[in-house]
């Protein structure tokens, strides 16, 4: 078993994210008209993503000017239903061109410079840490799904090996993990709701996580097992709402 699951507090929390996560995924809605509430979450992820991130909050799915907001929600949307198997595919075997894809999503109202969408910054430490990265994402650790989620995140806000739109990649590789592990295979939860309420602890503890002592790395899981575990909340409540 993974040593992070003797962490503080890791092993109860990530197995309420999946069992949270799993409850919504067996809400009769979710069991029969799963591709509509997953529009919906992808919606709610990209919005909650943007606004992590300074975006607008004040938007519409017709309106989309501001450049944050505008990235984040094209990367939601690109791995909602109509795109989560294409997606999961490409992000298992080849994580590297997964996390390009997003950055070009999410980066192209940000940079003036479209050579840089998509391509890490060139000193030698990110890509060998994304490299190490890669490895675990395709199967490099015993981690259960909720914890390995939250190390991809922490890691990519860490290391930020993009010149701009850093969370909101590190935010839809956390979703993919979640997706290609089968904890979340739908995408329906929506974690990003509880990070930007959150989003004080948010950052001081991702922060903390990129000094990587053992106490601060426990501390970061937990935090995004609990907005998991709110997050399949989030997917429950949409599911009812469907059913109305």
């Amino acid at each position: 078993m993974s040593p992070l699951l003797d962490l503080p507090g890791v092993r109860e929390a990530s197995d309420r994210a999946r069992d949270a996560v799993s409850a919504a995924h067996r809400h009769p809605i979710n069991l029969r008209q799963w591709d509509k509430t997953s529009r919906e979450a992808s919606w709610r992820a990209g919005r909650s993503s943007a606004a992590i991130d300074g975006g607008t909050t004040d938007i519409s799915r017709s309106d989309l000017g501001d450049p944050i907001a505008a990235g984040a929600v094209r990367v939601a949307q690109s791995l909602d239903s109509d795109a989560i198997d294409q997606a999961v595919a490409v992000f298992r075997r080849a994580p590297a061109q997964s996390l390009a894809r997003l950055h070009t999503l999410a980066a192209a109202d940000l940079l003036d410079d479209p050579e840089l969408l998509g391509r890490p910054r060139p000193e030698p430490h990110i890509a060998q840490r994304l490299d190490l990265l890669g490895q675990l994402i395709t199967g490099g650790t015993s981690a259960p799904a909720p914890v390995l989620a939250a190390v991809v995140h922490g890691e990519l806000l860490a290391l930020a090996p993009f010149t701009e739109a850093n969370g909101v990649v590190a935010r839809a590789a956390s979703r993919l993990v979640s997706a290609m592990t089968g904890l979340d295979p739908h995408l329906l939860g929506v974690p990003e709701v509880t990070w930007l309420k959150r989003l004080g602890e948010y950052r001081e503890l991702s922060a903390r996580f990129a000094t990587g002592d053992p106490e601060a790395i426990g501390a970061w899981i937990v935090l995004c097992c609990e907005a998991m575990e709110a997050g399949g909340a989030e997917a429950t409540a949409i599911a009812d709402a469907a059913r109305g």
